[in-house]
């Protein structure tokens, strides 16, 4: 064989090498993709190939969930008073029409002053609905250094205004009594102001399961 004859019989399996490669890369490509999003979605033969704007911000888009309230922020205080709020509530989509189903958390504290003394409680949410950028949410004391209300349920409003942000809560008119009667997911209207530049909150609209007969 000449060595011309040659080199062409070495590119000719260097080209198929090469190709060989590639098509292994993107079957494992093809793999990978079908064992994360695309499993979701319904088998068909005609199906489209997947497109690259299908991102997985898009992905998120379409999994919503059915409602949340996030964020920490100090209330607005004209006095030396120390007064923060933070939430970590959520209403997965499976649970859309049971608002009661809401999980997360919840944490407010009270001091005199910046690292003074005060109260203070932490629990878990157990009920989370919203309407627009407003959200009422309750929850069960679970930890506190006010004895005498832990176990009791409260509730809190927030208006995600996307500027200043309101608060309110079930102990508007006095302070927080540990009763265990309050409704689920009531509250008072968001009659406080977040101080500018403490925080934030973010409210998940909820998609309300309007009946569609009667």
């Amino acid at each position: 064989m000449s060595r011309t004859t040659t080199d062409r019989v070495l590119n000719r399996r260097r080209v198929l090498a090469v190709g060989a490669a590639l098509l292994m890369t993107a079957g494992a490509a093809g793999v990978a993709v079908a064992s994360g999003d695309e499993a979701s979605r319904p088998a068909s033969s005609s199906a489209a190939p997947r497109t690259a704007d299908k991102t997985p911000t898009a992905e998120k888009a379409t999994k919503r969930e059915a409602a949340a309230l996030t964020g920490s922020a100090k209330m607005y205080r004209k006095t030396t008073e120390d007064v923060t709020f933070t939430f970590d509530a959520h209403l997965a989509a499976q649970h859309n029409a049971d608002p009661s189903k809401a999980t997360g958390t919840f944490r407010f504290v009270h001091l005199d002053k910046p690292g003074g003394k005060g109260g203070w409680a932490k629990g878990r949410i157990d009920c989370l609905m919203t309407g627009g950028k407003v959200a009422t949410a309750t929850g069960i004391i679970t930890g506190t250094n006010m004895k005498d209300i832990k176990g009791g349920r409260v509730g809190f409003t927030v208006h995600d205004t996307g500027g200043t942000d309101r608060v309110g809560y079930s102990w508007a008119a006095g302070g927080p009594d540990g009763t265990k009667k309050l409704p689920k997911c009531t509250s008072s209207a968001p009659h406080e102001k977040v101080r500018k530049g403490t925080g934030d909150f973010h409210v998940t609209p909820w998609k309300v399961p309007y009946p569609t007969t009667n």
